[in-house]
């Protein structure tokens, strides 16, 4: 069975713990890649959410997996809100899928 794992600041990620997330804690965009690398590299998980604070500097990475059909990589907000990274990129997949940009 597939798992689910999010990678963030300790403060964003530590209340996933007890849905069932593996919590992945990286306070910087270097160590995040790391554990991106060896996460998508041991396939067992289906879906990794990253934090757009991290996610925002790991952009080629992430770009890297995203036409892979596991996992998929979704960006969500941290504590500190949304900062627009995420929904640029749920608009990019929606307009690669679609052809259009119809979420304007």
């Amino acid at each position: 069975m597939y798992k689910i794992g999010i990678i963030g600041h300790a403060a964003d990620v530590l209340c996933f713990s007890p849905l069932g997330f593996t919590v992945f804690e990286s306070e910087n965009a270097e160590n995040a890649g790391t554990v991106l690398k060896n996460a998508v590299k041991s396939g067992e998980y289906a879906v990794l959410f990253i934090t757009e604070d991290l996610a925002a500097d790991l952009g080629e990475e992430i770009d890297r997996y995203k036409n892979d059909p596991l996992p998929a990589i979704t960006v969500i907000p941290g504590r500190d809100g949304g900062k627009g990274y995420g929904l640029a990129n749920i608009k990019k997949a929606v307009e690669r899928a679609v052809g259009a940009d119809i979420l304007k």
